[in-house]
This record gives structure tokens, C-alpha cells and sequence, in this order.
């Protein structure tokens, strides 16, 4: 990757890769033979955050991250995943390949196609 790269890699557990940015978070996940088996990209980090994800055993999902922030006269909640529905896939899909090339190709190439693939929503 590039020095002035939009994404850096945080080194996390053997079986997933983790890559960070400004706009996003990539988690990839491995399979015991080291290929990509999923993926959850993490979008809009800073004001309502989401995540739409892909998995060889689950297929697609999109979700909202409850920040556990909205809790009046309590802490803050652990944040959780709540499944979420329409969202704007063209413009996810525009910001981040606009920044792949930051990525490793084979993982930004995996990422982008099955973005590609997402079942168009009615």
C-alpha cells in the first residue's frame, strides 16, 4: 500500500484482515485455506454509521450500527447491529472505488465485485 493510502491495515486475529479509513472500516474474513470467505464494509462512520456485509455461509446483509449513545439518564450502550434497509448502494460503491486502490488488489477487487452483485432492491 502506499504511503499517503486512504486505508491502513490494523493487525488483528489470524482468520480476518482489518483495514481502516477515514469513510471506512473493511473487515475481511479468511477461510482455513487463506481465500476471501466475507467481508463488512463499515460506511458513514461518523454520523449514522452502517455496514452492508457478505459471507459465503449468511450471502448479503445491511445494518445499522446502534451507538448505544440515545440511552437518557443511562451509560452508553455497547454499540450493536440492527438490520436496516434501503440505503444509497451506487454512492457506497463510488467512495470506495474511488479509495481501493489503497487496498490489496486481490481484496479490493473481491470487495468491489460483490458490491457489484448486491440484489437490486424494490
Amino acid at each position: 500500500m502506499r504511503s499517503d493510502s486512504p486505508f491502513h491495515e490494523i493487525i488483528g486475529k489470524a482468520d480476518r484482515r482489518w483495514f481502516s479509513s477515514p469513510q471506512f472500516d473493511l473487515i475481511v474474513w479468511l477461510a482455513a485455506d487463506r481465500s476471501l470467505d466475507g467481508f463488512e464494509l463499515c460506511y458513514d462512520k461518523h454520523d449514522k454509521e452502517h455496514s452492508i456485509a457478505w459471507s459465503q455461509a449468511h450471502g448479503y446483509r445491511h445494518m445499522a450500527v446502534d451507538s448505544g449513545e440515545h440511552r437518557p439518564g443511562k451509560y452508553k450502550a455497547a454499540p450493536i447491529l440492527v438490520p436496516d434497509g434501503h440505503f444509497d448502494l451506487t454512492r457506497i460503491r463510488s467512495a470506495f472505488n474511488a479509495i481501493r486502490y489503497s487496498l490489496p488488489p486481490d481484496i479490493a477487487e473481491f470487495v468491489a465485485r460483490t458490491l457489484e452483485q448486491y440484489p437490486a432492491v424494490s
